[in-house]
């Protein structure tokens, strides 16, 4: 949450509830809706940090909001995220231990395991497929979204598949 706050403040200030906005409307119904409560305590914590700074402005008819705005540092933490490669495969499977250590530990049957697994995700991929068809198609990012999700999906059923065949 951090980092996808620091690049909404990177386009422009804002307060908590148009970063809400900003990541829903962006991101559709693809993408959890950020709690409010979370988003305002990520706030607080970067401001901590010294990665953003907040600027109470005065309102009216209603009480003061505090306008967050990117700071120098908050910029280059921003350019590292940016630089930096995203974490790629997972070497250290949770699943993959689980289903190595439990048979050997007689805590549960390896099928049983990958089928338990395989059902969690195709019922994970159903789920995607329905809010794929739910989305406008023109949320391309959305639904770009959804497929990278389907995409990872398949691939761990494919390996399942393969774990299966290998294990058994």
């Amino acid at each position: 949450m951090r980092l996808f706050l620091l690049a909404l403040l990177a386009k422009e200030p804002a307060h908590g509830y148009e970063l809400k906005q900003a990541l829903e409307q962006i991101f559709g119904s693809a993408y959890p809706s950020p709690n409010i409560g979370q988003i305002y305590v990520t706030l607080g914590r970067l401001e901590k940090d010294g990665l953003v700074r907040a600027v109470d402005v005065e309102q009216t008819n209603r009480p003061n909001k505090k306008v967050y705005y990117l700071t120098a540092a908050g910029r280059e933490s921003l350019d590292s995220w940016a630089d930096e490669p995203t974490e790629g495969p997972r070497v250290r499977d949770e699943f993959f231990m689980k289903l190595v250590l439990a048979p050997m530990t007689g805590i549960a049957d390896r099928m049983t395991l990958i089928n338990r697994q395989r059902r969690h995700y195709l019922a994970l991929m159903r789920d995607l497929n329905e809010l794929a068809e739910r989305t406008a198609p023109e949320d391309r990012i959305a639904l770009l979204l959804i497929e990278g999700a389907m995409l990872h999906l398949q691939a761990d059923l494919d390996w399942l598949e393969r774990c299966q065949e290998d294990l058994s």
